[in-house]
């Protein structure tokens, strides 16, 4: 890759420092989404891995690149990748992190050094591969195949960035389920299973059984592992039927499978200010009252599955994890958009919680590390949710609903999410609005307006509703 800082039409800085001008690297970024957007959907989902591969391959055995770290999941895949990334940063390495979705700008997907990527980088990577997507795109279109999905090619493009960088480590965020996931072409050194719950049946599958085999798919080699090291899986606690397969799945590959409350454990937890403090009983060693900067238990469950996935993924290392490195990278962790308090006065909490078992997970945070006495729900969800499983966690933690429709073309009809809403609370607890900017309105009327000690707003049901939230609040930048 040329490391020639220009973009597509090599316009540059007035200072003469190699940069584009601030809008022109907007309008290159533009063009650049409008291109990937152009191509099949995330939810248009092909079952295949072999066109990422393809790709990769083409463009040297990009993901091959550097040793991988893969994190799948149903719920806390984005905050264990970001810990992980904090971990090994802290351990002296250079990291690459692809995560999704993004909330404000598609280069949060792709991180090298715990930033978004640069625009210019970006769009100079984009421009170099172009032409390689196309060749495979052809390919595809002359086998009667659909071309590379948008997910696909932001997945080659991620390889692409980091190979250019070059990072030590590459830490992935499975988009959707593992076995033909587009992030499954490289083989992970260490696979992370965060909880598995029930979303996305439609690919993959009705039951825990089966959506926890396609994510055991992360555990696939394509290649002989030697002589690298052997790989490894670590799992958060699981259901007991998650759990099975898993085990499963993990013996019949003879890779070692490393399990919360059987390998390892939390031993503790305590609130403080802004966070909390965790001791865990990793595999190599004790880390006692390690701050985290972030709220709730499944928080601290998530930074002890990502303890103990760095230790694996550091066990060959000359100088393993100790104390100190996970003291220095966990206290810089952040999750934006994840029991996120980004306004006071009225307090204002932002959360991505899109099913029913991140709704459980957010009541129970809300609880626990916030002492609100009057909430404002604002509620705006996707079509294709279980909305009313979303209800049923939240409804005994809200006063009122503020239920609205997102900008997203998949957004649920707020007539018909108010229309659940009603069978939860009383009729008079459910607000309806035109959009986002209206809801926030008026949550903040109700707040500010209410006789409590302690009002609270709580922004939730998809993180394209906390995207626009946090744009309003002046918490975020439009891509």
């Amino acid at each position: 890759m040329s490391t020639e800082a220009t973009n597509g039409h090599g316009d540059r800085d007035e200072a003469g420092t190699g940069s584009p001008a601030p809008e022109t690297a907007k309008a290159e970024l533009a063009r650049v989404y409008a291109l990937l957007l152009a191509r099949a959907g995330e939810t248009q989902v092909e079952l295949r891995l072999d066109a990422t591969r393809r790709a990769c391959e083409v463009l040297g055995d990009i993901h091959t690149a550097a040793p991988t770290i893969t994190v799948t999941g149903t719920n806390g895949k984005t905050s264990t990748a970001r810990m992980l990334d904090s971990l090994i940063t802290a351990h002296d390495l250079r990291v690459g992190r692809f995560t999704s979705p993004h909330m404000h700008s598609v280069t949060e997907r792709i991180s090298v050094d715990g930033a978004p990527v640069d625009i210019p980088t970006f769009v100079r990577i984009y421009d170099e591969i172009a032409p390689y997507l196309d060749i495979i795109d052809a390919q595809l279109e002359s086998e009667d195949r659909p071309k590379l999905t948008y997910f696909e090619a932001l997945t080659v493009l991620a390889f692409a960035v980091f190979a250019d960088a070059p990072v030590d480590v590459v830490i992935t965020e499975v988009g959707m389920g593992g076995q033909w996931d587009s992030t499954n072409v490289a083989d992970a050194q260490v696979c992370v299973f965060t909880k598995i719950g029930l979303d996305h049946q439609a690919f993959l599958g009705g039951t825990i059984e089966a959506i926890a085999a396609t994510k055991a798919g992360v555990l696939d080699r394509s290649v002989d592992p030697s002589p690298a090291p052997e790989p490894v899986a670590v799992t958060a606690v699981q259901d007991e039927a998650a759990q099975t397969v898993l085990d499963s799945e993990a013996e019949r590959r003879e890779i070692a499978l490393v399990a919360e409350d059987r390998d390892f454990r939390l031993l503790d937890r305590q609130r403080a200010v802004d966070g909390q403090l965790i001791t865990v009983q990793g595999r190599r060693d004790v880390y006692a009252d390690v701050f985290v900067p972030l709220h709730g238990s499944h928080q601290a469950h998530n930074a002890a599955v990502a303890v103990v996935a760095a230790e694996a993924f550091l066990g060959t290392e000359d100088k393993p994890l100790n104390q100190e490195t996970v003291a220095e990278g966990l206290a810089q962790v952040t999750s934006p958009g994840r029991a996120e308090l980004v306004r006071t006065g009225p307090s204002v909490v932002v959360d991505g919680a899109h099913n029913p078992d991140a709704a459980h997970v957010l009541a129970e945070t809300l609880d626990e590390a916030f002492d609100f006495d009057y909430v404002v729900m604002v509620l705006a969800m996707l079509g294709d949710k279980d909305f009313d499983g979303v209800l049923e966690e939240l409804h005994r933690s809200a006063d009122v609903f503020v239920v609205s429709e997102t900008l997203s073309a998949r957004a649920l009809p707020v007539d018909k999410l108010a229309e659940a809403a009603r069978e939860w609370v009383d009729e008079d607890s459910v607000i309806v609005t035109s959009d986002i900017n209206a809801a926030l309105m008026k949550a903040i009327d109700l707040a500010t307006g209410v006789a409590a000690k302690s009002p609270g707003i709580v922004v939730t049901g998809s993180l394209y509703t906390v995207a626009e939230a946090r744009l309003l609040l002046g918490k975020g930048e439009e891509s």
